[in-house]
């Protein structure tokens, strides 16, 4: 199953945003262990990192909209807690009638 990976990703600090990411990424790591395919959103921290360094700013809107798109092709959603883009995607996927988890030990 294609499952998104919904959950904080931005922080006060560096080492929460590191944070966040490393407990998305973990859940991809499991979902992946279990045969599924997971998106996980938090690697753009990187390709955002990257572009602001090229000069390039891409707005939340960009991100959320790209965000969504992924959404669209996956037939699931994991969702580790609540954020603003967190819950946009939440409330998406349950428009969409997809599959929500709200932990990996859910997901069989």
């Amino acid at each position: 199953m294609r499952i998104y990976i919904a959950g904080p990703l931005t922080a006060d600090t560096d080492e929460a945003v590191l944070q966040n990411c490393q407990k998305a990424i973990d859940a991809g790591i499991e979902l992946m262990r279990m045969g599924h395919t997971p998106f996980v959103p938090h690697l753009m921290h990187w390709f955002d990192t990257r572009a602001r360094g090229k000069g390039v700013n891409f707005s939340w809107e960009d991100y959320i909209s790209w965000c969504l798109a992924w959404l669209e092709q996956c037939e699931a959603l994991l969702f580790l807690g609540s954020s603003p883009g967190a819950d946009v995607e939440l409330e998406a996927a349950k428009k969409a009638g997809k599959r929500i988890f709200y932990s990996v030990d859910e997901v069989q």
